[in-house]
């Protein structure tokens, strides 16, 4: 395991070795001057504001909608779970360009901050309900009966058992926010992401656009620091004996409508505003067209590439997450944190990074989909590590130690006990990197093969250029592809469902 996990760690920061060569050439004092500058210092501010803004809105935002789906009498708990996990089937990019092809007044930082938290909630949400559904409510029980209030209870009983999956998935958010640039982009709204892609994309200065990157690795390096500082070093899976029970739904009372219409709320503008724009301009615009042929090889790319990268992802993350819960110690930290590192960064640099790599060492890979599928693995590794973490956190290691008891070697006790506990986190974290490598555009843009275009390179083609009923088909394929992993998602985490109720 520690080998895997190292060899993991390495691909992973292949992106970060080739910014750290790139910087030793430009020097200290050249790299001073390129980020002594004032726009370096808006920039700063901008991405700094974004990231506080959004991973405190997507952690409240996912926090609330996940206790009241999970532990209260909301109607139709079901339902409401579905779509508050339905907007992962929206790239970011094509929500951007929906708000945007309505109202051309949506951008700035108000429209980068309600495009952004309305498409990344979910990241914090599902990890949430997940624990939630597995958090044994004898521990608040207990706090009752010792004459805590609920407020109280919450503050001291779950909301520490959440903080693996709310920590977790505001890194997340945190990280991609870091690498967002085709929403961002859509909105006018300049981060360090947008700013190195016009760096390469019209002055071709590398050394500014390297500079830039150097400030986000720094950016990563912080949050991963302040995340490992709050997470801390508790356990969480549960010791007694016996099968945690179903928590018992709150009821709401005289705030069951008020809050349903919250919900709603939440629901029509992270699915209906988008839903609306793609029907309007399939409908009525000028430069709409269904191009059967294309739309199919772009549909058969994508599905493709998004399966294989993330099965390889998913099965990288195994050996990350077991060190790290397993084993603890500063080698199994430093192997998780570096495959967070790569993330921060724009899929451009992490496409130079693997470009220069495999010219240099391994050429027979250069334009190749083991070349693009190794670049989704360094891009998307995080999705996977946060997920699957969640779930080995509670996988109590008494099973193991029974097995090992009974005579069960290592990987047979791994193969017959851990992964089949743990095979809902596998397949939710399989299905986030799903979602995001179809929606990934500037690494494909790069690496894929001569000829291979996937519905997302497509649909930016078309959106650039201000065609937006020309971009509307391949958003809408977009969101049928995502539809499977999604559901996956929503049956993994469902909401427990029970007939009792307690008074508020």
């Amino acid at each position: 395991m520690l080998v895997a996990g190292a060899a993991v760690a390495l691909l992973a920061l292949v992106p970060l070795v080739y910014v750290a060569t790139y910087v030793v050439i430009i020097g200290p004092a050249d790299l001073w001057q390129l980020l002594a500058r004032p726009r370096i210092a808006e920039l700063l501010r901008n991405t700094v504001t974004l990231a506080i803004a959004c991973m405190a809105a997507t952690a409240a935002l996912g926090v609330s909608l996940g206790l009241l789906v999970e532990r209260t009498d909301l109607p139709g708990r079901r339902l409401w779970h579905g779509l508050l996990v339905a907007p992962l089937a929206v790239p970011a990019f094509v929500n951007g360009y929906a708000w945007v092809s309505l109202d051309r007044s949506v951008h700035g930082f108000t429209g980068a901050f309600t495009v952004v938290t309305l498409s990344y909630y979910p990241l914090v949400y599902l990890p949430v309900v997940a624990m939630l559904r597995r958090l044994d409510p004898a521990l608040e029980e207990s706090a009752w009966s010792l004459g805590h209030s609920r407020a109280r209870t919450f503050r001291t009983v779950v909301l520490p058992q959440l903080r693996p999956a709310l920590l977790g998935g505001a890194l997340l958010v945190g990280l991609h926010l870091l690498a967002e640039f085709g929403a961002l982009s859509l909105l006018r709204f300049p981060t360090f992401t947008t700013a190195i892609y016009d760096q390469y994309g019209s002055t071709f200065n590398g050394a500014a656009a390297t500079a830039m990157a150097v400030v986000l690795v720094l950016l990563c390096l912080v949050l991963l620091l302040a995340e490992l500082r709050l997470r801390g070093d508790r356990r969480y899976a549960r010791l007694g004996r016996g099968a945690a029970r179903g928590a018992v739904p709150l009821a709401l009372g005289r705030w069951r409508w008020p809050l349903v219409g919250v919900v709603g709320a939440v629901v029509v503008l992270a699915l209906g505003i988008p839903a609306f724009s793609l029907l309007r301009w399939l409908v009525v615009g000028t430069s709409t067209e269904f191009p059967v042929a294309e739309l199919a090889e772009a549909l058969v790319a994508t599905i493709a590439l998004a399966l294989a990268g993330a099965v390889a992802t998913t099965l990288a993350a195994i050996p990350v997450v077991w060190l790290a819960v397993r084993h603890r110690g500063w080698a199994s930290t430093v192997i998780e944190r570096s495959t967070y590192v790569a993330n921060a960064l724009p899929g451009i640099v992490v496409g130079l990074a693997l470009v220069v790599a495999s010219l240099r060492l391994v050429p027979a890979i250069y334009q190749t989909a083991a070349l693009l599928v190794a670049a989704y693995v360094i891009l998307f590794l995080p999705r996977a590590v946060v997920t699957v973490r969640a779930g080995l956190e509670q996988a109590p290691t008494v099973l193991d130690d029974v097995a090992h008891s009974l005579g069960t070697g290592p990987l047979a006790t791994a193969r017959r006990v851990t992964l089949p506990l743990i095979a809902p986190s596998l397949g939710a974290g399989a299905a986030l990197v799903f979602l995001a490598i179809s929606t990934e555009l500037t690494a494909t843009l790069m690496l894929s093969p001569i000829g291979t275009h996937t519905l997302a390179t497509e649909f930016w083609s078309a959106s650039s250029e201000l065609r937006y009923g020309a971009a509307a088909p391949y958003a809408l394929l977009l969101v049928l592809v995502s539809i499977p992993a999604t559901v996956l998602l929503m049956r993994s985490d469902s909401p427990a469902t029970t007939t009792e109720r307690v008074p508020v």
